[in-house]
Order: structure tokens, then C-alpha cells, then sequence
């Protein structure tokens, strides 16, 4: 039979003292010093994402600042009539408004109306405004006035998702709280608290998947685990939360990882068959795939401190981080973050998702540009200990051999030709060749990103040192071009790497 009073757990768990709130001490602290010293201001705005608590701390604050049996500890009793009107949204003097449907000029001019008016039976008129940075600017600027000079008895408490939308004019006249996300311990430990009092036994990893999907929000945590609780009525597992929120298995990423560390690349294909005939989404399947990667490197530069995972789970974790190297981690996570907005434009993501996965696994081989570089120059210092390949220093240090000048040819002896007697021949006149001028040898500049090609002289060759062999230049020749090579491809490297940066 249905149940016509059933509350979700959102609300039947909402908390009913300061003590209760989750994650917010510093707020909490705050506003129960106020009481304490009776230092309330007239207008409090509470930022924040969703479901961190902001309207629950107003509501709180409102009823606390009304009760007429406050305790000790200036928590709100919960049992006066003007608490119980403020819990059953039935008060006269606390008045809830929504700044979404209510955001004109003329809505903010029946406040200010009405703002001017004592409470009967609480101490304060308290107007609880939500989404306020949905109101219009004319409509902020009526309320400005309001906010300077506020009647006596009257209290504003804002709460906003996007405090940046807020007239800075309405900041200034506000103490602002910023309300942090819930982290997943805490949220874990509410939802275990939940667990019990409803007689239902949930496994740890399944609470912290319920806490790590909620991305920070309390109140997204409480519907998604009453959303579960109606999945099953046994014990709920790690598992039945996979199935209902449609995520692949744990044990798959970790079979990935072994594909990693073993080079198969065919189980690229096989994970996206698996992903894809289970009818799971390929998104949220590629959103799981970079929270595994983020855990690994996690596991891997922190180990498990780092680690805020049940402890089957975070053991599996560390082991399998020991496939991967920290700047493989760090190279995954960062192609997989560049290669999301390519899936989202895809217009095959299956296709897409399959050279992902492959690129993922051929990774592995891949050498960062730090370690190229470093095992380029440790093959350089190699070869220079060696004396086969020449270097700037070797070549200023090699002395320029002596050049010799060409001397003029020896003139030779002609004979004279018989000529008659009577006409006489004198003999030719040679002319002496110039020199050639000595050549100038310049430094070659050397560039660790350019191959260096050192061009002979035809005129000039530099002697070998006496102490190396006849085949020493043929190996140095060798070693040079092998050198050239690398120091070629170093520069692709590193060209793509900064285009790519």
C-alpha cells in the first residue's frame, strides 16, 4: 500500500541543530558565537554548490534567533511553537521566498514593505531568500536601502550558488559564509548513521561509491542512496550500486592495467565491446577510466595515505600502481583530460573510445622527453670518453695545422728556337704566382637540437691524434652519424612537446 507520508531521506534526515550539520563547523561556530555575544547582524549570506547546506543553516539560524527555550549550548529547542512553525514552513515571522520566481522590482518593494512591520510572537521578522543572485538588478537596487538602514526587528539571510552574480553594493552589506564541499568521509559516516537507523546493512565500498558520485553534496548522497535502497531490499554491495548507477566493474580497470603492464593491446577492444554491448553509458565509463588513472597516480607519489578508499579497495590500488611509472601516470591523466572533448565531439565515440583505450596500452613504451634527453646527453659523455666524436671544446683545443704556402713554379729552361743571325730573341718573361691567402677556420656554433655537420676542408684536413688506429676514423664517422640521428629525433620530440604545450 502507499504510503501518502513517506519523506525521502533528504528531508527526514535534515538537521534540527547546529550539531548536526555536516562539514561546516567554522559557519556553525560563527553563528553560535553571534547568539552567544548577541552580535547578530541584520543581513547574512550563505554561498556554496548545491546541497552543501546553506538554506538548512539559514532555517537553523532563523529558528534559533526566535526560540523562546534556547539551550545551554544555544541550540535551537525544537519544541516551542514558534520552532515548530519554522520546521513546518507555517511561520508568520519567517518567511521564505524564491529568488527564481520571485525576482522583479515589485516583489523586492512588498519586502520592503512589509519589512517595516514588528513580529507577533517571534523576536525578529526574518525573510530567508533563496537563489538571490537570480533577482534583477533593478530589483537589487530597490533592497539596497533596506539592507543600509534595516528595521529593528529584521533580519535578510541570502543563499546563492553564484555569489560572482551578486550587485558588489549587497556584498558589502552582508556577512558572507562560503560553504565548502562535504568531503566523502563525512558524507560516508551520515550515510552510514542513515544505514542504521532504517535496519539495512550497506558495505563500506558501497557507501563511499554513493559519496564519491555525489561529488561533494550531501543532499545528492541522501537521494541517491534512498534512490538505491528502493533497487533492492538485500544487502546493498559495491556491485548492486555499480548496477544501478550504471558504472562497469572495478575488477575491469584493474584488467586494464594488467593489459597495461603486458602490452596487449587487444584488450583495448575487448573493454569497449564489454562497455558497449552492456548497454552502459561511454561516457560515464570514460569519467570512471580518468577517476581510476587519478587514484593510480595517487597511489603511486603518495601511496595510501593519499588514499581515501576502503581498505580492499586501496589495496588493490597500490598494488596496481606498481605497473606504471610516475610520469606515465602523469602522462595518462593528462592525454585522457585533452582526449574528453575530442570523445564529446565525436561522431562515432565507440570508434573514439577504442583508439583511447589502445593508446592508453601502447603508452607503455613510450619515452618521456626528460628521459630521451637525459639518455642523450649520457650517450654524448660516453662518446666524448672515448675521443670519437669531436665537440665545441675538442674543436678549440685541436691546433690549427701549419699552412703552407704555395711557391711559385720554377720557371723552366727554354732553349731558343734557331732564328737567323741577324734577329735577336730574348728570352720569355715568367711571372711569380701570388700565394693563396692562409684560410680562416671558424668555430662551428653547437646546438644540442641540431645535428652538427662538420665539414672538411679540402685544403686544410686536421691530422689525427697519433694514438688512435687507421680505423679509428671510420668508426668515428660511424659514432658521429649514429649521434646525429638521435640528436635529430630529440628535436622532433621536443618541437611536437612544445607545439603541444
Amino acid at each position: 500500500m502507499l504510503d501518502t507520508k513517506y519523506q525521502v531521506i533528504a528531508r527526514r534526515y535534515r538537521p534540527r541543530l547546529f550539531r548536526e550539520v555536516v562539514g561546516q563547523e567554522a559557519a556553525v561556530t560563527t553563528l553560535k558565537n553571534a547568539l552567544r555575544f548577541g552580535k547578530v547582524a541584520h543581513a547574512y549570506l550563505f554561498c556554496g554548490s548545491r546541497g552543501v547546506g546553506k538554506t538548512t543553516l539559514a532555517r537553523l539560524f532563523a529558528k534559533a534567533l526566535n526560540c523562546q527555550e534556547k539551550t545551554e549550548g544555544f541550540e535551537p529547542c525544537n519544541q516551542c511553537a514558534s520552532c515548530q512553525e519554522i520546521s513546518s514552513g507555517q511561520s508568520l515571522d519567517v518567511i521564505e521566498i524564491d529568488g527564481a520566481s520571485n525576482r522583479g522590482i515589485d516583489d523586492v518593494r512588498q519586502i520592503n514593505e512589509t519589512a517595516c512591520y514588528s513580529p507577533s510572537p517571534g523576536r525578529y521578522k526574518i525573510y530567508i531568500i533563496d537563489e538571490v543572485h537570480m533577482l534583477t538588478k533593478e530589483a537589487f537596487n530597490a533592497l539596497l536601502k533596506t539592507l543600509e538602514e534595516p528595521p529593528e526587528r529584521a533580519k535578510f539571510f541570502f543563499a546563492t550558488t553564484e555569489p560572482h552574480k551578486v550587485l558588489p553594493t549587497i556584498l558589502s552589506r552582508c556577512q558572507r559564509f562560503d560553504l565548502g564541499r562535504i568531503q566523502i568521509p563525512q558524507i560516508t559516516h551520515k550515510l552510514s548513521q542513515i544505514a542504521t537507523d532504517l535496519h539495512r546493512i550497506v558495505e563500506p565500498e558501497a557507501l563511499h561509491l554513493i559519496a564519491h558520485f555525489a561529488d561533494g553534496a550531501l543532499r545528492d548522497a541522501e537521494s541517491l542512496f534512498d534512490r538505491i535502497l528502493c533497487f533492492t531490499e538485500e544487502t546493498v554491495t559495491a556491485e548492486v550500486v555499480r548496477n544501478a548507477l550504471g558504472l562497469i566493474s572495478q575488477e575491469s580497470l584493474f584488467a586494464l592495467d594488467t593489459a597495461f603492464a603486458n602490452a596487449n593491446t587487444s584488450f583495448a577492444f575487448e573493454l569497449v565491446e564489454t562497455v558497449f554491448s552492456s548497454g552502459k553509458d561511454l561516457f560515464h565509463f570514460f569519467e570512471q577510466l580518468i577517476d581510476h588513472v587519478r587514484s593510480l597516480s595517487v597511489a603511486r607519489l603518495r601511496g595510501e595515505n593519499g588514499l581515501q578508499l576502503p581498505t580492499d579497495l586501496a589495496a588493490k590500488y597500490l598494488q596496481a600502481c606498481k605497473f606504471y611509472a610516475p610520469t606515465q601516470c602523469l602522462y595518462l591523466l593528462e592525454y585522457l583530460l585533452r582526449a574528453e572533448q575530442t570523445l564529446q565531439k565525436s561522431s562515432n565515440p565507440r570508434t573514439s573510445l577504442e583508439a583511447i583505450v589502445l593508446h592508453y596500452i601502447q603508452s607503455r613504451h613510450r619515452l618521456p622527453v626528460e628521459v630521451l634527453v637525459r639518455r642523450l646527453a649520457e650517450l654524448e659523455q660516453a662518446l666524448l670518453s672515448k675521443e670519437l666524436v669531436p665537440t665545441p671544446k675538442a674543436l678549440d683545443q685541436i691546433p690549427a695545422p701549419p699552412v703552407q704556402e704555395r711557391d711559385a713554379p720554377t720557371p723552366k729552361t727554354i732553349e731558343p728556337i734557331p732564328v737567323p743571325p741577324r734577329v735577336a730573341v730574348s728570352p720569355p718573361v715568367q711571372k711569380a704566382i701570388a700565394p693563396s691567402p692562409t684560410p680562416e677556420l671558424k668555430p662551428t656554433p653547437f646546438s644540442p637540437f641540431k645535428a652538427q655537420v662538420i665539414k672538411p676542408d679540402p685544403l686544410v684536413a686536421p691530422p689525427l691524434p697519433q694514438s688512435l688506429s687507421p680505423d679509428v676514423p671510420i668508426i668515428a664517422a660511424a659514432s658521429q652519424s649514429r649521434y646525429d640521428t638521435l640528436m635529430r629525433f630529440a628535436s622532433v620530440e621536443l618541437e611536437g612537446t612544445l607545439k603541444k604545450d
